[in-house]
Protein backbone atom coordinates (compact mmCIF):
# COMPACT_ATOMS: atom_id res chain seq x y z
CA UNK A 1 0.00 0.00 0.00
CA UNK A 2 1.20 3.25 -1.04
CA UNK A 3 1.94 6.03 1.14
CA UNK A 4 -0.86 8.23 -0.14
CA UNK A 5 -3.52 5.17 -0.20
CA UNK A 6 -2.60 4.91 3.58
CA UNK A 7 -2.90 8.72 4.33
CA UNK A 8 -6.04 8.27 2.56
CA UNK A 9 -7.29 5.58 4.61
CA UNK A 10 -6.81 7.16 7.89
CA UNK A 11 -8.12 9.92 7.23
CA UNK A 12 -11.25 9.85 4.64
CA UNK A 13 -12.87 12.66 3.37
CA UNK A 14 -16.67 12.46 2.67
CA UNK A 15 -18.66 13.93 0.00
CA UNK A 16 -22.89 13.74 0.80
CA UNK A 17 -25.14 13.68 -1.88
CA UNK A 18 -29.31 13.94 -1.15
CA UNK A 19 -30.32 12.36 -4.53
CA UNK A 20 -34.60 13.66 -3.78
CA UNK A 21 -34.96 11.60 -0.54
CA UNK A 22 -37.50 12.15 2.29
CA UNK A 23 -34.30 13.88 4.51
CA UNK A 24 -34.37 10.51 6.58
CA UNK A 25 -31.24 9.23 5.73
CA UNK A 26 -30.40 12.58 5.79
CA UNK A 27 -30.93 13.68 9.53
CA UNK A 28 -28.95 9.98 10.29
CA UNK A 29 -26.18 11.16 8.36
CA UNK A 30 -26.10 14.45 9.93
CA UNK A 31 -26.21 11.90 13.80
CA UNK A 32 -22.92 10.18 12.56
CA UNK A 33 -21.31 13.77 12.94
CA UNK A 34 -22.26 14.75 16.26
CA UNK A 35 -20.59 14.12 19.51
CA UNK A 36 -22.46 11.26 20.27
CA UNK A 37 -21.66 9.08 17.59
CA UNK A 38 -18.57 11.19 16.37
CA UNK A 39 -17.08 9.76 13.45
CA UNK A 40 -14.66 12.56 13.24
CA UNK A 41 -12.68 9.28 15.73
CA UNK A 42 -11.92 7.19 12.53
CA UNK A 43 -10.70 10.72 11.11
CA UNK A 44 -13.21 11.32 9.07
CA UNK A 45 -14.34 14.26 7.51
CA UNK A 46 -17.45 15.76 6.19
CA UNK A 47 -16.16 17.48 2.91
CA UNK A 48 -17.96 19.92 0.29
CA UNK A 49 -15.96 19.18 -2.43
CA UNK A 50 -15.47 16.27 -4.93
CA UNK A 51 -12.48 17.15 -5.84
CA UNK A 52 -11.42 16.08 -2.09
CA UNK A 53 -13.45 13.86 -1.65
CA UNK A 54 -12.40 9.74 -0.84
CA UNK A 55 -15.90 8.41 -0.26
CA UNK A 56 -19.37 9.27 -1.75
CA UNK A 57 -22.14 8.96 0.54
CA UNK A 58 -25.72 8.93 -1.28
CA UNK A 59 -29.26 9.57 -0.39
CA UNK A 60 -32.30 8.76 -2.17
CA UNK A 61 -33.33 7.29 -5.51
CA UNK A 62 -31.33 8.43 -9.15
CA UNK A 63 -33.95 10.38 -10.92
CA UNK A 64 -34.00 11.68 -14.23
CA UNK A 65 -33.59 15.18 -12.83
CA UNK A 66 -30.41 14.47 -10.57
CA UNK A 67 -28.64 11.44 -12.60
CA UNK A 68 -26.20 13.68 -14.66
CA UNK A 69 -25.09 15.56 -11.36
CA UNK A 70 -24.57 12.33 -9.81
CA UNK A 71 -22.21 11.84 -12.97
CA UNK A 72 -20.41 14.60 -12.82
CA UNK A 73 -19.32 14.45 -9.01
CA UNK A 74 -18.62 10.90 -9.43
CA UNK A 75 -16.22 11.59 -12.19
CA UNK A 76 -14.71 14.71 -10.63
CA UNK A 77 -13.79 12.56 -7.11
CA UNK A 78 -10.08 10.86 -7.68
CA UNK A 79 -9.13 7.42 -7.83
CA UNK A 80 -9.59 5.13 -5.96
CA UNK A 81 -12.88 6.15 -4.73
CA UNK A 82 -15.66 4.51 -3.24
CA UNK A 83 -19.61 5.10 -3.43
CA UNK A 84 -21.92 4.33 -0.49
CA UNK A 85 -25.95 3.68 -0.91
CA UNK A 86 -27.59 4.96 2.24
CA UNK A 87 -30.90 3.96 3.06
CA UNK A 88 -33.23 1.58 0.96
CA UNK A 89 -34.41 4.58 -1.74
CA UNK A 90 -30.52 4.98 -2.31
CA UNK A 91 -30.48 1.17 -2.58
CA UNK A 92 -33.17 0.19 -4.70
CA UNK A 93 -35.51 3.32 -5.59
CA UNK A 94 -37.68 2.68 -2.19
CA UNK A 95 -40.96 3.82 -2.18
CA UNK A 96 -40.38 6.27 -5.19
CA UNK A 97 -39.91 3.00 -7.31
CA UNK A 98 -42.69 3.59 -8.83
CA UNK A 99 -42.84 7.26 -9.60
CA UNK A 100 -42.73 8.47 -12.98
CA UNK A 101 -39.21 10.13 -12.76
CA UNK A 102 -37.42 7.75 -10.65
CA UNK A 103 -34.77 5.32 -12.41
CA UNK A 104 -34.26 3.18 -9.27
CA UNK A 105 -31.24 2.93 -7.06
CA UNK A 106 -28.23 4.48 -7.33
CA UNK A 107 -26.42 1.80 -8.82
CA UNK A 108 -28.39 2.39 -12.36
CA UNK A 109 -26.32 5.43 -12.72
CA UNK A 110 -22.96 4.71 -11.14
CA UNK A 111 -21.20 2.11 -9.70
CA UNK A 112 -22.32 1.51 -6.20
CA UNK A 113 -19.51 -0.36 -3.52
CA UNK A 114 -21.17 -0.59 -0.25
CA UNK A 115 -25.15 -0.80 -0.05
CA UNK A 116 -26.49 0.63 3.78
CA UNK A 117 -30.08 -0.34 3.75
CA UNK A 118 -32.80 0.50 6.05
CA UNK A 119 -35.70 3.47 6.21
CA UNK A 120 -34.22 5.40 7.59
CA UNK A 121 -31.04 3.88 8.12
CA UNK A 122 -29.46 3.84 11.64
CA UNK A 123 -26.13 5.68 12.30
CA UNK A 124 -24.82 2.68 13.36
CA UNK A 125 -25.56 0.86 10.40
CA UNK A 126 -24.38 3.87 8.63
CA UNK A 127 -20.85 4.09 10.26
CA UNK A 128 -20.34 0.37 9.65
CA UNK A 129 -21.02 1.13 6.02
CA UNK A 130 -17.98 4.04 6.03
CA UNK A 131 -15.97 1.34 8.18
CA UNK A 132 -16.50 -0.93 5.21
CA UNK A 133 -15.92 1.30 2.61
CA UNK A 134 -12.96 2.02 4.11
CA UNK A 135 -11.51 -1.23 4.29
CA UNK A 136 -12.88 -1.61 0.26
CA UNK A 137 -10.16 1.83 -0.41
CA UNK A 138 -7.65 -0.35 1.14
CA UNK A 139 -8.00 -3.28 -0.73
CA UNK A 140 -8.84 -5.50 1.58
CA UNK A 141 -12.41 -6.27 0.35
CA UNK A 142 -12.74 -8.69 -2.78
CA UNK A 143 -15.79 -7.56 -5.51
Amino acid sequence: MGLLTKARVKSPWLLHFCGSSCNGCDIEILACLTPYYDVERFGILHMGNPKHADILLVTGPANRRNYKVLQNLYAQMPDPKVVVAVGTCACTGGIFHNCYNVMGGVDKVIPVDVYVPGCAARPEAIIDGVVLALKRLRGEVEE
